[in-house]
């Protein structure tokens, strides 16, 4: 039973857990920040496909860390990602995390133009201040619109971390953000998830703070 009690730490199971996935995963050509980073995904979902399916654009991680420690403004598409994302990490960084998504104008607005709530949630999100990074992890429909309004240089997103969940839309609003010509870390496929996006929101903080 001591032993077993032993395990019931968070710092010692954490430990752990990343000592299996380390000798569990395959190789790979990461660096040691993007390696983190696909580390944390694995943690989060007990899920080794993360090893081979998360993309990233040259110098994602670096620019994700600069613009944390420049007090970036994180938006999300889910309360659920928000809620993810690590609350004393983020307060040392002096960064904010958002979601418009539960914001009653954006309800409506959606309902009178009939389209999603994800959709308005990235043209409020347009108008935030300083660095922005995007953590998108269950509408394929916020990556499409975020696409277009780059292609339109409505914004210039610090980082957009492209990881929704799914079927329909979803492989081809991912394949978007890697062709955009941001910075971007992709889950490809139809993998991700809110909690995979506040994952990788978590893996670059950790590189600066913990």
């Amino acid at each position: 039973m001591a032993e077993i009690r032993e395990w019931i730490r968070p710092e010692e199971i954490e430990r752990r857990s990343m000592e299996i996935i380390e000798r569990e995963m395959p190789a790979g050509q990461w660096t040691l920040g993007e390696l983190a980073v696909v580390k944390r995904c694995i943690h989060t979902s007990a899920d080794f496909d993360y090893a081979s399916n998360l993309y990233f654009s040259e110098g994602a991680v670096k620019k994700g860390i600069e613009a944390l420690k420049d007090g970036a403004v994180i938006v999300t598409d889910t309360a659920m990602a928000a809620a993810g994302i690590n609350k004393t990490a983020s307060e040392r960084l002096l960064c904010r995390v958002h979601c418009f998504m539960g914001e009653e104008d954006v309800a409506r607005e959606a309902k009178e133009r009939g389209v999603t709530r994800a959709l308005v949630s990235m043209e409020r999100a347009a108008a935030v201040k300083g660095p922005v990074i995007f953590a998108i992890g269950n509408a394929p429909t916020a990556l499409i619109r975020l696409c277009e309004l780059i292609q339109e240089k409505a914004v210039c997103p610090a980082l957009v971390i492209g990881a929704p969940v799914g079927f329909v839309n979803v492989e081809e609003s991912k394949e978007l953000v890697c062709k955009a010509g941001v910075p971007c870390i992709v889950a490809r496929g139809r993998k991700g998830g809110s909690a995979i996006a506040a994952a990788i929101c978590n893996a670059l903080m950790y590189q600066i703070v913990r």
